[in-house]
This record gives C-alpha cells, structure tokens and sequence, in this order.
C-alpha cells in the first residue's frame, strides 16, 4: 500500500526546504539593503557621537555585535556580515518552514473548504503578521549604539511577551472565522475575525511599555536600518509563504489524482 501523499512528514520536507530557499533569499536582503545602515550605526558607535554605554543587540538578530567576548575572541565584521548573517538566516528560514510546514499539516480540512495550498497559504500570512509584522511595530529592530544595556533584558521581554500575544490571538481569529464561516459567510467572516484582532493587538499595545532609548541618534540612519530589518523578515515570509504553498498545492494535485484513480479502481 502506498504511503498518503498528504503526510505530515511530506509537508515538513517541503517546508523545510522552502525555509532553506527563504533564509537565503533574506541573507540576500540583509547583506545588501541592511548592512550599509549597521556599518554607519557601528562608526557612530565607535566614534562616540551616540552616546555612552550602549549594547549591540535586538531582540531579533539584526543588530550585530562588533566587540570581543569575555574570553577576547575577536569577532571580526567581515564574518559578521558573510557567514555570520548567512548561518543566521538559513537557519531561522529553516525553523520558520519546519513550523510553517506542521501548522498547515496539521489544519489541512480544517479551514472551512480551503484545499492544503489556500490553507497553507493562510497559515503563512497569519504567520507574516503575527510573529513578525506586527510585533516589529511595536518593538521595532534597533542597530548598533541604540538601546541601554541595562535594559535589553527588560526590552527583549517586552518583545517576547507581546509576540506571543499577537500569535495567541491570531490562533483564537483564525478559529473564530472558521466557526463563522458556514452561518454568515467567507468574506464576512474574514472580516470579523481581522477585526477582532485589530481591535485586541491594539488594546495590548496601548497596555504594553513603550521603548524609546533613541536618544540623538541620526533618524536618518535609523529609518534606513529599520526598513532594511522590515525589508529582510518580508522576504523571508514572502518567499518561504510563496515556496511552500507552491510546493503543497501540488502536493495537494497529486493526492487528488491518486484518490480519482483509487475511486476508479475501486469501481471497475
């Protein structure tokens, strides 16, 4: 007997493989959209026009640090930038498939009548605008020179906590408008469910600290470092959302093939 083409195990190798393409692809980003803006943020830095005692980190891995650690290990900028960014983002892109790939294994017929592409689809730009989108707006990335040291613990809770909001809240939409679908309709259902989650991920970030250790910083150079790390986590959902829906959605033909031949076989 042959295995289901609509396993979970199938879903994880496409999807593990679309994070490989998408880590890639952001790697690409950020190299040559991002880095300008760390290295004129780290030459601030380093010239003191920034400020005193500031950290190099974010909560989400584009700041870079450009020191040396406690042992005096020497981490030089030219493999921060090259095999440092690469191996970071090849394996967040791996991550995010692998759990991009499961979550839509496992809401496959769930989702009124999507096929396993449209649901997959969905789970990927729920998840664009749940775990990256949004929290960036309210926590966005800060480069080299921005952000006190005493409080990157504080501030990388922060982030944490309202991430894992926005997600737990989108989980509960996306489950409200499935249950609204068959009484009042798709498009009305989309609707309500959005705006429950507008309305929600508002009241949490009005309830939420606000971060602003921004200081003289050139706003310049912020903008720019912050549309580049807005830029990046775009590519990386856009291509993985793209590659493995493309890749499920013909894994989804081929599982609809094999059900049309076995329901022909099964009547000769």
């Amino acid at each position: 007997m042959t295995k289901p083409v609509l396993s979970a195990r199938a879903f994880l190798v496409r999807g593990l493989l679309a994070g490989l393409l998408a880590g890639f692809a952001a790697f690409l980003v950020a190299h040559q959209v991002g880095e300008p803006s760390v290295e004129r943020a780290i030459t601030l830095e380093e010239a003191g026009d920034a400020g005193h005692s500031h950290d190099g980190a974010s909560h989400d891995g584009d700041e870079s640090a450009h020191t040396h650690d406690e042992g005096g290990t020497v981490v030089s900028r030219s493999n921060q930038r090259t095999w440092g960014l690469a191996t970071g983002t090849l394996a967040v892109g791996l991550a995010l498939g692998g759990l991009v790939a499961l979550v839509s294994a496992a809401v496959v017929g769930r989702l009124g009548r999507l096929t396993p592409g449209q649901s997959t689809a969905v789970v990927a730009a729920v998840g664009f605008v749940a775990v990256a989108l949004v929290p960036f707006l309210k926590y966005p990335a800060n480069p080299p020179a921005v952000g006190s040291a005493e409080t990157i613990g504080d501030r990388t809770g922060y982030y944490f906590v309202f991430q894992l909001i926005s997600l737990l809240v989108a989980v509960a939409v996306v489950a409200l408008a499935a249950r609204l679908w068959e009484a009042i309709g798709a498009f009305e259902a989309v609707v309500a469910a959005a705006a429950a989650y507008v309305v929600v991920m508002v009241v949490a970030g009005v309830l939420m600290p606000t971060v602003n250790e921004v200081g003289d910083f050139p706003a310049d150079t912020l903008w720019f470092f912050r549309r580049a790390s807005l830029f990046t986590l775009a590519t990386l959902w856009a291509v993985l959302g793209v590659a493995i829906t493309g890749m499920v959605r013909s894994l989804g033909e081929r599982s609809r093939v094999d059900a049309q031949r076995r329901e022909l076989a099964a009547s000769l």
